[in-house]
């Protein structure tokens, strides 16, 4: 098969002819039809997670079609359209029994533990426990954003923030993962403030739902927030992860505020300075999010096929595997435009 491989961290990689994967014997192998750009395969690319070895194929977020599957597979056949999260949980640990798949101490990930999907194959584990069905007449390229950041905000914004309709959400970075925050809280009832450096991404979310744009190189982010939602946001999202977006956002709750962190913060890029005078005198919640596991997907499903999420608006880039390596540069250095990249590597 064909595929983007990384030889070294940071250098820019090459496309090439590697041997196809063969599924573990609870896993599957997927054709993969569509896979998107994510920041997080920019920082596995730099080599921000220590866990990867090279040579190394990024890529998690996908959607494709079974090609072969594993002798212990019970549950899927060759042919069946799937996504999955980007954590494959083990799914026999206390935490998986619990429904938190996405926090399973014993998970693989695609594309970091292992070979991703900028590839025309990837293998995925514990088939089982981790596929999710596509619907027949959603898109591939749609689909592919189920694996990670719509699913990520899905359960950043529902289920940690707990957003209810009527408050007011503030996301902080509107790529990906933001865009697709501020669809669904807008789907949930809530009121959304758009916080960015870029124009084109603050006019992407007013266009998606968000009632107010706050131009963050022009502005006090805090303050705009606050007079903006006559108080501070209920739940506040950072969807980069910077030290600055990550401060901006926790001051920009009200009391009781909840500030949900879904922007990976690496070492390598600076910790923040969390305002914990702030979190104690307004009694701040501080919550991480870690995608989504496969149980929960019902919920994001039926918005999507409902039509109250049109995922595929976030769709703005369309590319071929051979122009996966230059994006990944461009995603680093903020030019790869706004909304979602998705590439087709299947011929």
């Amino acid at each position: 098969m064909r595929a983007v491989v990384v030889e070294a961290f940071a250098a820019i990689p090459r496309v090439v002819e590697v041997t196809d994967p063969v599924p573990a014997p609870h896993g599957v192998v997927v054709r993969v039809e569509a896979t998107g750009l994510c920041r997080s395969d920019w920082h596995a690319w730099q080599g921000h997670d220590p866990g990867i070895e090279l040579p190394h194929v990024p890529g998690h977020e996908l959607a494709g079609t079974i090609v072969a599957v594993g002798s212990e597979v019970r549950h899927w056949r060759p042919g069946s359209r799937v996504t999955a999260p980007f954590v494959s949980a083990c799914g026999t640990c206390d935490l998986c029994l619990a429904g938190e798949g996405q926090v399973c101490p014993h998970q693989t990930q695609p594309g970091f533990t292992g070979w991703g999907s900028f590839a025309e194959l990837v293998a995925l584990d514990r088939a089982d426990v981790n596929l999710i069905a596509l619907p027949d007449d959603l898109p591939a390229e749609a689909a592919a954003a189920l694996g990670c950041r719509l699913a990520t905000a899905h359960r950043a914004v529902a289920a940690r923030g707990g957003i209810r309709p009527g408050e007011w959400l503030s996301v902080h970075g509107c790529g990906g993962v933001g865009l697709s925050a501020v669809m669904v809280g807008t789907a949930l009832g809530a009121r959304v403030v758009a916080v960015d450096v870029r124009r084109a991404a603050l006019e992407a979310a007013v266009a998606l739902g968000a009632e107010v744009a706050v131009d963050a190189s022009q502005a006090d982010v805090p303050a705009a927030v606050e007079a903006a939602t006559r108080g501070g946001a209920h739940v506040a999202l950072d969807a980069l992860g910077s030290p600055a977006t990550c401060t901006d956002a926790m001051l920009s709750l009200r009391r009781r505020g909840r500030h949900v962190q879904v922007g990976l913060l690496p070492a390598a890029t600076g910790h923040p300075a969390v305002p914990m005078e702030r979190v104690i005198a307004y009694e701040l919640d501080v919550l991480g999010s870690h995608g989504m596991a496969a149980p929960d997907y019902p919920a994001l499903l039926e918005l999507v096929t409902s039509g109250r999420l049109p995922v595929a608006d976030l769709v703005r880039q369309r590319i071929t595997l051979d122009e996966v390596p230059a994006a990944l540069a461009a995603l680093g250095e903020g030019r790869l435009g706004t909304g979602i990249t998705v590439a087709r590597p299947a011929t």
